[in-house]
Order: C-alpha cells, then structure tokens, then sequence
C-alpha cells in the first residue's frame, strides 16, 4: 500500500509556474506507475500527465503537451508535475494517483486503473 501526499499548489498569474510534488510512502514506490490529474467542481476528474514505474515513459494530454513536464526520483518517492505557460483553464485541484505494475514501460492514462489517490492541491491561474 501507498500514501500519496501532494504539495506546491497556489495562485499564479497566466504565463507563470508551479512545480507540484507528490510524496509518496512505503519501500516500494518503483514498483507503481505514477500519474496526475485534475478536477474542477462540477466536472469529471481528467487525466493529466503519467509516468511509467521506471520513469522512462511518459504521456501527457493534448492540453498540457509542451508546456508540462512530469519526473520521478524513486530513490526520493517523488514524483513532479513541473508546470510552465499556466493557462486560467488549467486552474482545477491536482491529484497524484499511484497504480502497482510489474511491467517497468507501462502507463496508464484512465483513473480508474489507478489504486491509490492523493488528497489533492490547488492550482489557481489569475488572468
């Protein structure tokens, strides 16, 4: 089991960054594809950014292609979501979700193949 603890959300203007951070527990944070998605009230809650377990594949959605950029540390449990050009329309809550894989090159893009969920940050863009 996982506990993710996301950090690093707050108000910025268009055109501006946040780095978020998601702090994983546990001894075995390799073994999870890790990813980031979003959610405005009243809205489903929509897929970001993922990372393989071995941080070695990456995908992001068309919205944030070029302009977000997902890492890991595993030696660190972290994973980042390294956030440039903020758009008013990327303002939502930013969740951390972890899924187990045994395959080091996959991802996954659905929320619901994720297990584990973090409590979420707020990222708020002023135009």
């Amino acid at each position: 089991q996982v506990q993710l603890v996301e950090s690093g959300g707050g108000l910025v203007q268009a055109g501006g960054s946040l780095r978020l951070s998601c702090a994983a527990s546990g001894r075995t944070f390799s073994s999870y594809a890790m990813g980031w998605f979003r959610q405005v009230p009243g809205k489903e809650r929509e897929f970001v950014s993922t990372i393989s377990r071995s941080g070695g594949s990456t995908y992001y959605a068309d919205s944030v292609k070029g302009r977000f950029t997902i890492s890991r540390d595993n030696a660190k449990n972290t994973v980042n979501l390294q956030m440039n050009s903020l758009k008013p329309e990327d303002t939502a809550v930013y969740y951390c979700a972890a899924r187990r894989t045994n395959i080091g090159s996959y991802y996954y893009i659905d929320k619901n193949d994720y297990n584990y969920w973090g409590q979420g940050t707020q990222v708020t863009v002023s135009s």
